[in-house]
């Protein structure tokens, strides 16, 4: 059963390549970038993977478009131009 949830607007500043990625997989999943990004953190706030093998593969194929070579490890180390 559907559950009824209140959205509200945001401002979110995200790295440009790490938005490219998201809205390739938000595409291929035919979904908005807000739906993607709600099942991403709701997934992670209970320890589980979001993406299937088949999208892990996607993604790598997008990371590897988009030149996106961050990580994990990069997360807290970002600084602008």
């Amino acid at each position: 059963m559907a559950k009824t949830i209140e959205r509200v607007q945001t401002g979110v500043r995200i790295e440009r390549r790490v938005l490219q990625v998201l809205k390739a997989i938000a595409s291929k999943h035919e979904m908005g970038l807000g739906d993607l990004i709600e099942g991403i953190v709701l997934h992670n706030f209970e320890g589980k993977c979001p993406f299937s093998p088949e999208t892990l593969d996607f993604i790598g194929q997008m990371r590897t478009a988009f030149g996106l070579d961050l990580t994990a490890a990069d997360s807290h180390n970002l600084s602008e131009a």
